[in-house]
């Protein structure tokens, strides 16, 4: 309950701060990219409860011939790589904290299908609230694989603490700063989980 508490305070006490921000992201997005504005996707929350994510949309709603969606890498626009690699697309997210669903600081919340595909071991990282950013983000971000990212998660499990909330913070400032661990080489992010070799 404290750490919710802090969560909430420091998201509302910036607000002046994020709120023409993310109005100016989200024009500029509308702009480039057109509606919906946002991007929303179901993700595994605390306890692997499921809630609606919200991003600025990074790519274009482009279809092939067959009528299908076309692979991430051609959709997704330069602008798209700006908010990708500064992590502007995350500030709808905020909303997500405001809601409860997630945190400012915890294992990032990943996809619903992913449930299927965890290790008890693995699935240890749904003990806590998903995180905007997490221990295995300022260690490598979307360039660990996933056995690393997985056991970080569950350290940060059993390590949180006020300090280390405190501490991947900070990290996270330099990580977007210096705009590392974008994407994994050969994909636009990193290629699923229950894809990996």
């Amino acid at each position: 309950m404290l750490k919710r508490s802090c969560d909430i305070v420091i998201v509302i006490g910036s607000a002046p701060l994020w709120l023409p921000l993310m109005a100016l992201v989200g024009a500029v997005t509308y702009f480039v990219h057109g509606r919906p504005l946002f991007f929303r996707q179901r993700r595994a929350g605390y306890k692997g409860s499921q809630f609606c994510i919200y991003k600025f949309r990074s790519m274009t709603a482009e279809r092939g011939p067959d009528g299908e969606l076309l692979p991430d890498d051609q959709r997704l626009t330069r602008f798209g790589q700006f908010l990708r690699s500064t992590s502007l697309d995350e500030l709808p997210s905020l909303i997500n904290i405001l809601k409860g669903d997630m945190a400012l600081v915890g294992p990032r919340p990943l996809l619903i299908d992913y449930l299927l595909v965890y290790s008890d071991e693995e699935a240890r990282r749904h003990d806590v609230r998903p995180g905007l950013t997490g221990w295995a983000q300022v260690n490598g971000r979307n360039l660990v694989d996933w056995d690393e990212r997985l056991k970080m998660d569950v350290w940060y499990v059993d390590n949180r603490s006020a300090w280390l909330d405190i501490k991947i913070i900070g990290m996270t400032i330099g990580t977007v700063w210096r705009r590392q661990g974008i994407g994994e080489e050969g994909s636009a992010t990193m290629r699923r989980f229950d894809a990996k070799p």
